[in-house]
């Protein structure tokens, strides 16, 4: 990864990120199809809800015929991270129109959030709406095509956890915090690991008290604040 902000350059970076989509998608594809959605539903929530966890859970809520106001408040819920993650981008883009930061946020992903986050420890903390958006645009596609070839081979695949589908987000996950680990070298590794280590904490003690969603976006908050005391004392 280089210190070039280009479109074609962005559709480069997200390339090994794209792995993970596919294994994720794919499986998903196959749960919706076991599930007996069809795959114009496949395809609309792919590409209109677009959110891989919060689509697990909306699949699971349909084949239980829980309420709309429930499957609307859980998506929710499991994506209210979102809101923390593109105010924290935002402030790449305060030179683009609000149209811009519109299209930026709608398509961000943890993933695609992440890439920037590596991205801008390459670039002296820039970030360009042309890079951003190449990022953000594979994988969108990446993800709905997934998903759709996996609701076709969805009476072919019976059980996708024997081909190890499941696990292709956690691995992707460790790939992406390794990179961030290895790039910033402003934070320092060691700061970085107090932090992760304080979410980690507080995400176990709350866990206990709230709804994993809601403990998720309590330690990332308190996760924040911890980081930017930290630094501070350095």
């Amino acid at each position: 990864m280089g210190p070039s902000l280009t479109f074609r350059t962005g559709v480069r970076d997200v390339l090994p990120t794209v792995f993970g989509y596919i294994g994720v998608g794919l499986a998903f594809g196959i749960v919706a199809h076991t599930s007996h959605l069809s795959l114009l539903v496949v395809a609309g929530m792919s590409f209109i809800v677009y959110a891989g966890s919060a689509q697990f859970i909306i699949t699971s809520m349909l084949l239980l015929h829980d309420p709309l106001s429930a499957i609307f408040i859980s998506t929710f819920l499991v994506n209210s991270r979102m809101i923390l993650m593109s105010t924290s981008l935002a402030q790449y883009f305060r030179h683009e129109s609000l149209f811009k930061n519109l299209l930026i946020g709608t398509l961000v992903t943890d993933e695609t959030f992440a890439l920037a986050m590596n991205k801008q420890n390459k670039t002296n903390g820039k970030l360009s709406f042309a890079w951003q958006s190449a990022a953000n645009l594979v994988a969108y596609l990446v993800w709905g095509v997934a998903t759709i070839v996996g609701a076709l081979l969805g009476g072919m695949i019976a059980d996708p956890t024997r081909f190890g589908f499941d696990f292709a987000l956690t691995a992707m996950f460790i790939g992406l915090v390794y990179l961030q680990l290895i790039s910033d070298r402003r934070l320092g590794l060691s700061l970085q690991l107090m932090v992760m280590i304080f979410v980690a904490i507080i995400y176990y003690f709350m866990i206990g008290l709230m709804s994993q969603n809601f403990a998720l976006l309590v330690a990332t908050v308190a996760g924040c604040l911890f980081g930017m005391e930290m630094k501070k004392c350095r």
